[in-house]
C-alpha cells in the first residue's frame, strides 16, 4: 500500500470512528506503528486530525461518539480480557446494573453464566445476551430507543431507575481522564448513565487503554464516584494511558489491569514502569462511598429493594452526594 493509500485509510477510520489507537490503525493497515505513526503526524500538518499519545482523533480536542458497528470492531481482544476480568468480581446472587457498551455487552456474555443474578440495563444489546441464561432475572428500563447504540434513553430510563439500590453499576463510555472522570458524546446517554451510578453503591468503569485519556462533551462519572477501573495492559509506548493510570490512582480509584505481569488473568497493579500505588486494595476489598455498608450479598435483589421499603431503610444510601 502506497503512503497516500495508507493516510487516506487512515483518514476515513479516524473520521469514522472518532478516535482510533495507533495498534489497531496498524493492524488494519498491515503496516508497523512506527510507519503509522509517521503518517499520522503527516495528516495533524495538514490539519486533517489531531495526534494523541497512542492514538488519532478527530480535530478539534473532542472526540465524537461512533455507531455501534465501528466500536464492535475497536480493541475485540482487549475487551474481551476486561470482560473475563470484570464478571469475576460478581457473586452469585447479586443484583447489579450494567449501561450500554460494547465492553459491557461482552460482559454480559460472561454474567449469565452466574445464578442468581438480578441485572438491570438500559441496553438492548445486554438485555439479549441474558435473555437464555438461567436462573438471571433481566430488568429492563423504559425509554426511546436510541438506534445508534441499541439502548433506552430519555425521562422514561431515568425514571425506571428511581427508588432503585444494587450492589454495584458496570459502565463504559468514550473516553476516561483522572480531570473529568468518565464521558461520552451523547447527552441522552450521559444522563442516563448518571442514573445508573445513583442507584449503585459501587461504580466500576470498563474501559480499554484506548479510551484513557480521551476526552468527551458531557461527563457522566466523576473521578471520585468511580470505585475501580477494569482496564487492559497499554502498550509500552503508550506513556499517555500510563500516566492517566497513575492519575487515577493517586485519587484513589482502583485498576485492575487484564493480563497484568505477576496476576494471573489480572489484578490490582501499578501502571507499568510508575511507582506502586500504596492504596490498592487486594483482590475481593470494594471501597464504598460514604464509609461502611453492606457487601453484595445484603443486596441481592434490584426488585426486592425497590418494593420493600423496609429493606431499602435497613441497607441506607451508601452513597452521599
Amino acid at each position: 500500500m502506497f503512503a497516500a493509500e495508507r493516510r487516506q485509510l487512515i483518514l476515513e477510520m479516524v473520521r469514522a470512528n472518532g478516535a482510533v489507537s495507533l495498534r489497531e490503525l496498524a493492524r488494519v493497515v498491515q503496516t508497523s506503528e512506527v510507519t503509522v505513526r509517521r503518517d499520522v503526524r503527516a495528516l495533524e500538518a495538514e490539519g486533517l486530525l489531531d495526534r494523541r499519545h497512542g492514538g488519532a482523533v478527530l480535530p478539534g480536542g473532542f472526540t465524537r461518539e461512533s455507531g455501534f458497528p465501528q466500536k464492535s470492531h475497536l480493541a475485540t481482544a482487549e475487551k474481551t480480557a476486561i470482560a473475563d476480568l470484570a464478571a469475576s468480581l460478581v457473586e452469585e446472587g447479586e443484583a447489579v446494573v450494567v449501561g450500554a457498551g460494547t465492553t459491557t455487552q461482552e460482559l454480559a456474555r460472561r454474567l449469565a453464566r452466574i445464578p442468581g443474578l438480578t441485572v438491570v440495563t438500559n441496553s438492548l444489546l445486554v438485555a439479549q445476551a441474558l435473555a437464555h441464561a438461567n436462573r438471571v432475572e433481566v430488568v429492563m428500563t423504559g425509554g426511546t430507543l436510541r438506534g445508534s447504540n441499541y439502548a433506552l434513553v430519555g425521562s422514561g430510563a431515568e425514571q425506571s431507575l428511581q427508588g432503585l439500590r444494587v450492589s454495584r453499576a458496570f459502565l463504559s463510555g468514550s473516553g476516561l481522564t483522572a480531570e473529568r472522570g468518565l464521558s461520552t458524546s451523547n447527552m441522552l446517554s450521559a444522563s442516563v448513565d448518571r442514573a445508573l451510578v445513583q442507584a449503585a453503591a459501587e461504580v466500576v468503569v470498563l474501559a480499554d487503554h484506548t479510551k484513557l485519556g480521551t476526552d468527551t462533551m458531557f461527563q457522566t462519572v466523576p473521578t471520585d464516584v468511580i470505585t475501580r477501573l477494569v482496564t487492559d495492559d497499554p502498550p509500552a509506548h503508550d506513556d499517555r494511558a500510563a500516566t492517566e493510570l497513575q492519575a487515577l490512582a493517586d485519587q484513589g480509584v482502583q485498576i485492575t489491569v487484564a493480563g497484568a505481569a505477576g496476576s494471573g488473568s489480572g489484578g490490582d497493579t501499578a501502571p507499568p514502569g510508575r511507582r506502586p500505588r500504596r492504596d490498592t486494595a487486594l483482590p475481593g476489598q470494594r471501597r464504598t462511598h460514604g464509609g461502611g455498608g453492606p457487601g453484595p450479598q445484603a443486596l441481592r435483589s434490584a426488585g426486592a429493594l425497590a418494593e420493600q421499603p423496609g429493606e431499602r431503610a435497613r441497607v441506607a444510601d451508601l452513597r452521599r452526594r
